[in-house]
This record gives structure tokens, C-alpha cells and sequence, in this order.
């Protein structure tokens, strides 16, 4: 949250109710009104960017329209994230913009995108409120606190009656502004998230439509994974098989004409047996290893490092099994990021670790290596599929020269 980054500045607000008047709470005053400064100081940039959004939405049919909007809506989006990170420090809270993805679209088709989009409406809507109400819900507290400073001011520099009168009135006003300040803070603070924080519905359906793609990829994971079985089958174990009868017929004939010759061909079948049972047992390891079955996560992922050609650190902690596809998914990821270590990185060490707080699965696997990492390479990508159809996430940061640390976070209640 922000308030490690500001030094307690955008720490939650506490009790709104009028306390004591002690340290702590003067403290917490001060504090408030600062930011209700900052908040009052923010209605410039907002009222020319609601100014130059009215322009743009005007202008729209025209081809300025179109370049206004390339300037205006990302400005916006830029003020609104800010404001987002604020608010959401006040009230302990992550506030997240839910804008439809533009990635795919090209440059000049993107306003046609943004107009259609309910988010960039409520950042339009945002800015008028941070430039009318918000900005009187903002400017009150630093008001009141500035008004004893003035009149004393007034007072050195033209000392008449009246600036000793309005001295005396500046009292109630530190009063009321004891009184009024963490309500009136929480207050716009409160309405910037209603606007800003996103809908339920549009949460909602970006969270089926994040659904639908990853069921979709898990689909032709799903697909290509039987093709892959379907191809290790026919070519291993089966023609194995299919040459153990060939070997095993010929020796039937064979047998009381030449019985070495039928021996020796029973000795082969034999071998090419063994050979086939080796194949199977690839195959189902490729499917659901028996370890990760028999000892779980952890004992899995331990097993698998011990056959890696360079050290491996593994402090899993886990205080109970966790699903099956969960644990399946977990372990290929893991094996997957760490294949991708031994082949690409130059490490000469890795390490896993990971733990479940009862909600969410989270692992990290990192390296030594040279860096580089790209999260379109084919083989995190695989990960990322395998992940979004437990609508987990895979994070990779991976500077030049590295190290690299790869994050993969699973929703998992136990």
C-alpha cells in the first residue's frame, strides 16, 4: 500500500468521530489535510483535462477528434491512477481500473474502443467531480486551518479593529476544522471510489471473458496434450508391443526346428518388453508423475530436483494437500520454469519456495542465470495457459544480466 511509500502519509483513515484533542489526533489532522491540499490542487489538472475531453468528444468525427483522444484519454487514465492509489491507501484498500483491452487494436481504432468503454466514462465523469464537489469537499479543511494564520498576518501588516475581530472568529474555525477534516476527507475519498473503484457488472464480465480465454487455451492444451499421448503411444510403447508378438510368433514356429534361435528371439521379446514398460511408464509420468501422487507437492517437486543437473533449493511450505489439477498444474509449471533455467539461463543455481494461506497458492521459482526471460517465450507461455485456467497469474522479472525470479499465483481455498 502506499503508506510504506510515503511514510505513513497514506496510511488508512482511522476513527472519523472527534476524539480527544491529544498528539496522535493532531498528528492524524495535519496529516488529513495535507492531502485534502493535494486533492484540492488536483481540480486544475482535471478541470483541463475535462475541458479537453468535452473538445475531443465533439471533435470526434473528425480527425483531430482522433488525435485530442490519443493525448486525452491516456492523460486522464494517468490522473485517475493516481488518484486511485491515493484513495485507496486512505481507505485500505487496491483500487483497479477495469478497462476493455485495447492490445489488439490498432492505433486510430483504439478512440472507437474508448468511447464504447463504461471505465473511460467513469474517469470522464471523475474529473468533473474532482473539479466541483470533490474540490469543495477538498478545500474546506486546509481552508479553515489557514484562515487563524491569515488574519494574524492581516493583522501585523494592517492592524485595525476589524483583523482583531476577525482574529477572535478564528477560533471556532480551528473548531470546525478539528471537527470536520477526517469526515470530509473520507467523504471524497469515498466517492472517488464509487466512481473510480468499477462496477460489479463490468468486474464481473471481464472476469467470464478472462474465463472464456483460459478455458478455451486449457481446451487446446487439453487437445495437444492427447495428441502428444496419442504420438508417444503409437510410436513408442505400441510398436514395442507390436514387435514383442512379431518376436514372440516367429519364436512359436521356431521352436522345435532351431529352439536357440527361439530362444534367443524370447530373449529379445523380453527385452523389447521391458523397453515398452519404460515407454508407459514415461508416458503416465508425462501425465500425472506417481510421486506427485504418492508424496504431493512438495515431495514432487524434491524428487524432481534431485534429477537436475545443477543445484536446486526447494522450501516448499505446505500444511496440507491441495487439489489434484491444482497440484498437477503446480508441479508442471514448476518443472516447466525450471527446464527453462537448465536450457536458457546459464544458472549455475535455482531455487523454488512457496506457500498456501488457504485462499491462494503462491510459488516462486528463481535463478542466478544471465536474465532475459521473456513471458512470450514459448515455453512460459505454456505456463501462463496452464495457470489461467485456474485463473492464476504467472509474473516474470527477468533485467538483463539477471537474476530472474518467476511468480505464479493459483486461487486455491482449502
Amino acid at each position: 500500500m502506499p503508506e510504506a511509500g510515503l511514510g505513513g502519509l497514506l496510511a488508512p483513515i482511522g476513527n472519523i468521530r472527534p476524539g480527544p484533542a491529544d498528539t496522535p489526533a493532531l498528528r492524524e489532522r495535519v496529516r488529513l489535510t495535507v492531502v485534502a491540499l493535494g486533492y484540492a490542487l488536483s481540480m486544475a489538472p482535471a478541470l483541463v483535462l475535462a475541458i479537453l475531453s468535452v473538445v475531443t468528444i465533439a471533435l470526434g468525427p473528425l480527425t483531430v477528434g482522433l488525435v485530442f483522444a490519443l493525448a486525452v484519454v491516456p492523460a486522464t487514465a494517468g490522473v485517475t491512477a493516481g488518484h486511485r492509489w491515493v484513495t485507496g491507501g486512505l481507505l485500505g484498500q487496491r483500487l483497479t481500473a477495469t478497462y476493455a483491452d485495447t492490445s489488439e487494436t490498432t492505433f486510430l481504432a483504439r478512440p472507437l474502443r474508448w468511447l464504447r468503454d463504461p471505465a473511460r466514462w467513469r474517469d470522464f465523469a471523475f474529473l468533473w467531480f474532482s473539479a466541483t464537489g470533490g474540490f469543495v469537499l477538498a478545500v474546506i479543511p486546509p481552508g479553515l486551518l489557514a484562515a487563524p494564520i491569515t488574519y494574524l498576518v492581516w493583522m501585523i501588516v494592517d492592524p485595525r479593529w476589524l483583523w482583531f475581530v476577525l482574529l477572535l472568529l478564528s477560533g471556532p474555525a480551528v473548531y470546525v476544522w478539528w471537527l470536520v477534516t477526517p469526515a470530509l476527507v473520507r467523504a471524497r475519498a469515498v466517492a472517488e471510489r464509487a466512481i473510480l473503484g468499477g462496477s460489479r457488472v463490468a468486474e464481473l464480465q471481464r472476469r467470464v471473458e478472462r474465463v472464456t480465454s483460459s478455458r478455451s487455451s486449457a481446451l487446446d492444451h487439453s487437445a495437444a496434450e492427447i495428441r502428444r499421448i496419442e504420438r508417444d503411444l503409437h510410436d513408442g510403447a505400441q510398436a514395442r508391443i507390436a514387435a514383442v508378438g512379431m518376436s514372440v510368433g516367429l519364436a512359436e514356429k521356431l521352436v522345435e526346428q532351431d529352439p536357440a534361435a527361439a530362444v534367443e528371439l524370447l530373449r529379445e521379446a523380453r527385452a523389447t518388453t521391458v523397453s515398452a514398460l519404460e515407454d508407459l511408464r514415461a508416458v503416465v509420468r508425462g501425465i500425472h508423475p506417481p510421486v506427485l501422487a504418492d508424496r504431493g507437492l512438495v515431495g514432487a517437486v524434491e524428487a524432481l530436483a534431485l534429477t537436475l543437473p545443477l543445484p536446486v533449493t526447494v522450501s516448499l511450505v505446505l500444511d496440507r494437500r491441495l487439489p489434484d489439477p491444482v497440484e498437477s498444474a503446480a508441479y508442471f509449471a514448476i518443472a516447466e520454469c525450471l527446464a527453462n533455467t537448465i536450457k536458457h539461463a546459464d544458472a549455475t543455481f535455482a531455487r523454488v519456495s512457496g506457500s498456501h494461506d488457504g485462499e491462494l497458492l503462491r510459488l516462486v521459482v528463481g535463478d542466478d542465470g544471465k536474465g532475459g526471460a521473456d513471458i512470450g517465450g514459448a515455453g512460459l507461455t505454456g505456463v501462463a495457459r496452464r495457470l489461467a485456467a485456474f485463473d492464476g497469474t504467472l509474473d516474470v522479472v527477468s533485467p538483463a544480466g539477471g537474476p530472474t525470479t518467476a511468480t505464479m499465483e493459483i486461487p486455491c481455498r482449502t
